[in-house]
């Protein structure tokens, strides 16, 4: 997910001559209300694969923002930061959901950091990464798209989508932590966790270095030149401020007493309506599902359990099922059957000889 689903933005990257001044405006919107849309989804979603796809959407709706900009480096950038802790993120969520027998609801985790500490000290790393945490890989690129994006000039919408976009996606990062690595355990008394599959620990011990280290590195790689970033303190301070307070509503809003079963029914309307992407289910899969689905069930019932039945399979199994009883019952050797037998016998022969 975090490399091959980047292959659209890598391709607009490497054709940003192209796009024209009309044509890069309407990116900038669509894109930033994906990211919006995306991290607001995130926070109302408790599968756990669900909520990191989400994220990567999210993610590549900065990218496409940021190249929509004119900023096609920090684009490709940030496109390679990402691939990098988004791959170390999708490892351990697989490898925890793979430890709960499959279980991918983040309800039923809890206190995983006490069972599994280094695929959660992966997972941690990896999500301070994509919040933007200060010499992580995320904060190189993300901070940087942001402080363009401040000195830029753009409207207040789109600038108020971006910021309000990053405090969503520190916020349903620590719902995410919050659920998963501290809080109450919530699966079976019975388990078997363990953190023994030494397989992926090296692998995702590996890419830990590539978080930690990579965002400084490509930088140097990237960008020969330093960026020149001038901005008044308010602006400069901001990215950190939506994150902190992003940070404090995502712990807030994740504690069990507000989500658990008795009291998330009674909002539960608010957060079907935040979860459902702005009715994208309505409009994408069940507007195009429901008609060839309901005709098939048509066809299914009037065919395949109705005519077909009755004059194939079925049909003819309780033709022969009942002929093949007459001809027993016929075959019991009874004294009632076979003087009745006679009886029909020499009427037909009667008949017979009438004839």
């Amino acid at each position: 997910s975090s490399t091959l689903v980047t292959a659209g933005v890598y391709l607009l990257i490497r054709f940003n001559m192209i796009l024209n001044e009309n044509l890069c405006l309407f990116l900038l919107l669509i894109s930033t209300l994906t990211m919006f849309m995306a991290g607001l989804g995130a926070n109302f979603e408790f599968d756990l694969k669900k909520i990191i796809a989400l994220s990567t959407l999210s993610q590549l709706g900065l990218m496409m923002s940021i190249l929509s900009m004119g900023n096609y480096k920090l684009a490709f950038f940030h496109l390679l930061t990402h691939a990098l802790f988004k791959a170390l993120l999708f490892m351990c969520a697989g490898a925890i959901i793979h430890n709960l027998k499959d279980t991918q609801d983040i309800r039923f985790m809890g206190n995983l950091m006490v069972h599994m500490p280094l695929t959660c000290i992966c997972l941690n790393i990896s999500n301070l990464a994509l919040c933007g945490m200060p010499f992580l890989a995320g904060f190189y690129s993300k901070d940087l798209i942001l402080e363009v994006v401040s000195m830029d000039f753009v409207n207040i919408f789109i600038f108020l989508l971006f910021f309000i976009s990053t405090g969503l996606t520190v916020c349903y990062s620590f719902r995410l932590c919050y659920y998963s690595i501290t809080g109450d355990f919530n699966f079976y008394s019975l388990h078997s966790l363990n953190d023994e599959g030494w397989i992926m620990l090296k692998s995702m011990l590996l890419m830990l270095m590539f978080v930690i280290f990579s965002g400084s590195m490509l930088m140097w790689l990237i960008f020969p030149t330093p960026v020149m970033i001038c901005l008044p303190l308010e602006l400069k301070m901001l990215a950190l401020f939506v994150s902190f307070i992003g940070a404090w509503l995502g712990y807030e809003m994740a504690k069990f007493s507000l989500s658990w079963v008795s009291n998330s029914l009674k909002f539960y309307n608010y957060s079907y309506f935040f979860g459902i992407m702005w009715f994208m289910p309505n409009i994408s899969t069940f507007s195009m599902n429901y008609v060839p689905l309901v005709l098939s069930f048509n066809f299914y019932k009037s065919f395949d359990q109705g005519w077909n039945e009755y004059f194939g399979g079925q049909g003819m199994y309780k033709n022969l099922k009942n002929s093949s009883l007459l001809i027993q019952f016929l075959q019991n050797n009874n004294m009632k059957i076979y003087l009745i037998l006679i009886i029909l016998w020499v009427i037909i022969l009667f008949l017979i000889l009438l004839v």
